[in-house]
């Protein structure tokens, strides 16, 4: 009996658990689960009680796990879930919020009782703005280790 297979992927910046296990010969199915934060966004089971007296059973089984377990990755980078995990829209990536540019001081003559009246600060200087952090990846070797891992698992090809 194959235990199962588990993967943390990330979906348009949501972390998402793909889990499918196999309930053995007594109970000859296979059930995948999708969730997001402990809660159940889909499944997929598929019973192999037809074939329970195939030879070489566990390879068998094995293979049709890693293919529903590649299959509701594959749904869920296509996209099939998104109006059911994402009703109000994707999430926008989250970046670091950004500090408005300092305007350019221009300095100022003071009048003589201003001067008097309150002492001056020094400005503030200038910072460059930082650059975004959360730039979608456009070539192979800015891809994150989970869309690497997804790929492969669901194309079975290193890009």
């Amino acid at each position: 009996m194959v235990l199962g297979f588990n993967h943390n992927i990330r979906y348009k910046g949501v972390l998402f658990h793909v889990q499918t296990e196999d309930s053995g010969k007594a109970n000859p199915h296979i059930i995948t689960l999708l969730y997001r934060e402990g809660t159940i966004l889909a499944s997929a089971k598929t019973s192999y009680a037809d074939i329970i007296k195939v030879e070489q059973l566990e390879a068998v089984v094995e293979s049709i796990m890693k293919e529903q377990h590649k299959d509701m990755m594959r749904r869920l980078k296509n996209g099939e879930f998104d109006a059911r995990i994402f009703p109000d829209g994707a999430p926008e990536p989250t970046a670091a919020p950004q500090e408005p540019a300092a305007a350019p001081q221009t300095p100022e003559v003071p009048a003589p009782q201003a001067q008097a009246a309150a002492p001056q600060t020094p400005a503030a200087a200038p910072r460059a703005p930082e650059p975004p952090k959360d730039t979608p990846p456009t070539t192979p070797a800015n891809r994150s280790l989970d869309e690497v891992i997804l790929d492969y698992l669901i194309t079975g090809e290193d890009k």
